[in-house]
């Protein structure tokens, strides 16, 4: 590894260590560790939302999807645009209210519990299981594309590893949601410019789009159609990513912290152009990739950025590139850690067990949860099979099934109970695990799973809702007090 290459990656870490510096000093309580203290901007929660959503899923997991299937795969990328548009649209200023109403609650399960009077607490355990669950998986997910990464340094994958799970839970550690949050905001603008930098760049050097369209035709015809293999159960597995936006955690927690729903409209259209744009080039990567390294044996398809940013360009912008994959990375794993450990020290340890512990006892609890947590998923990483993109999609599928229609319920439907609600988590999580495991994958059960999962899961809150007794005035009276302060804000 060149000498530049490793100075100008360096010094991006040396960056992120100040900012997680600067947030550790005005970190004062758990609302501001897992929160950031409901001061977001627009900008700011925009790309925060955008870029802990996509994770090593958008250098890595895209481009090889592409690069092995073709132009076939654009629908997953267009199916996640309308979920995310549909999240912004309509979930977030409800969520972003009615989160501080009740109970001004730090995080989704917290939500749920005190949307619904939960005294006895198994919406918020039953949910903070769930996320501990299914965010080892994700995080995991990430810890292997770092590791891909960090290999470029002349490290063993164990080495890599390890280095790469040191410096996320190093600075999440010290600095929590605002040290993500700001992190997140520089590091989404850093993924997006190379995102669309590279793809141009290796365009150019293999001599034009036509030569190079030419060149993917002579190694399948197939993959410049993007509708090669088309039928409606691909369609639908991959329109389906889209539904991931209705529940997972680490992004809907980005929407109780805007500092005002007047900031969610700008947001809204921040973090859908960067999500359109950042996607298109995740998709030319793969493709050009076609292109540069099918005659190439033994390729790992995930690799494609990561080989580009190596033969096409200088030590020093070799080096910035580098520091962007690391970028999706990070952006990815510290939200989701930190969105596990809310969940352990918020829903489990506070809410179980330590009622009256004192704040900075519950961000010390926070923070040794990051470190057990990280561990766990790099015993995961660990496993030699390990794909960026199966991990990313069992762990999106898991979340979105169980916290989705949950979510949706609680925000939209009056009659909906705490009976309903625990009935739509359990029925989501397991439907996802099981027909995960199922050994058949033919007919039905070629799905992806998140689509049976979600719909078991609202068949569960609707079911269980309209077979419990009619929920408690106080429970109705919030209600309605939730949603006349959302039509009292506007648009």
């Amino acid at each position: 590894m060149n000498t530049t290459t490793i100075i100008a990656f360096t010094s991006y870490l040396f960056l992120v260590v100040m900012v997680a510096v600067v947030a550790y000093r005005i970190t004062r309580n758990l609302s501001d560790f897992v929160l950031g203290g409901r001061q977001l901007g627009g900008p700011v929660a925009a790309l925060s939302a955008g870029a802990s959503d996509m994770s090593a899923w958008l250098l890595l997991g895209l481009p090889g999807a592409v690069f092995v299937f073709g132009l076939n795969q654009i629908w997953l990328p267009i199916g996640l645009t309308l979920g995310a548009f549909v999240s912004w649209r309509f979930i977030a200023k409800p969520l972003r209210v009615f989160s501080e109403l009740a109970n001004d609650s730090l995080t989704v399960p917290a939500f749920l519990d005190n949307r619904f009077f939960d005294q006895s607490g198994i919406i918020r355990v039953s949910l903070a299981l769930v996320t501990l669950f299914f965010f080892a998986f994700y995080t995991a997910s990430g810890l292997v594309g770092g590791a891909m990464l960090l290999e470029r340094f002349n490290l063993t994958f164990d080495q890599a590893l390890l280095l790469g799970t040191t410096i996320i839970v190093a600075y999440t550690f010290v600095g929590g949601f605002l040290a993500v949050s700001w992190t997140d905001f520089f590091q989404g603008t850093l993924m997006f410019i190379c995102l669309l930098v590279v793809p141009f760049v290796a365009t150019h050097e293999f001599g034009g789009w036509d030569k190079m369209v030419s060149t993917i035709a002579q190694y399948g015809e197939h993959r410049l159609n993007p509708f090669t293999d088309f039928d409606g159960k691909l369609l639908l597995n991959l329109m389906a990513w889209g539904l991931g936006y209705l529940g997972t955690p680490h992004i809907l927690v980005r929407f109780m912290a805007v500092k005002t729903t007047r900031d969610i409209p700008i947001a809204r259209r921040i973090c859908l152009s960067w999500m359109s744009l950042s996607m298109v080039g995740a998709v030319l990567t793969g493709f050009v990739g076609i292109a540069y390294f099918s005659e190439k044996t033994n390729i790992d398809p995930e690799s494609i950025f990561i080989l580009f940013s190596h033969q096409l360009f200088s030590p020093w912008l070799a080096g910035i590139l580098f520091a962007a994959i690391l970028s999706t990375i990070m952006c990815a794993i510290d939200s989701q850690m930190l969105a596990s450990t809310s969940a352990l020290t918020e829903d489990i340890y506070h809410r179980m067990f330590r009622k009256k512990a004192s704040q900075k006892e519950l961000i010390w609890v926070g923070r040794v949860g990051i470190i057990v947590i990280a561990a766990i998923a790099l015993l995961m990483a660990m496993h030699p099979d390990s794909s960026v993109i199966k991990l990313v999609a069992f762990a999106w599928a898991g979340l979105s099934a169980s916290f989705g229609p949950s979510v949706v319920g609680a925000l939209f439907w009056r009659r909906m109970t705490r009976k309903g609600a625990i009935c739509g988590i359990l029925l989501g999580a397991v439907t996802v695990i099981v027909w995960k495991i199922i050994p058949i994958k033919t007919g039905i059960f070629s799905l992806y799973e998140i689509i049976p999962g979600f719909v078991l899961g609202t068949l569960g809150v609707v079911i269980g809702s309209l077979l419990d007794k009619a929920p408690d005035t106080t429970i109705t009276e919030q209600f309605d007090k939730a949603w006349q302060l959302i039509k009292n804000t506007g648009n």
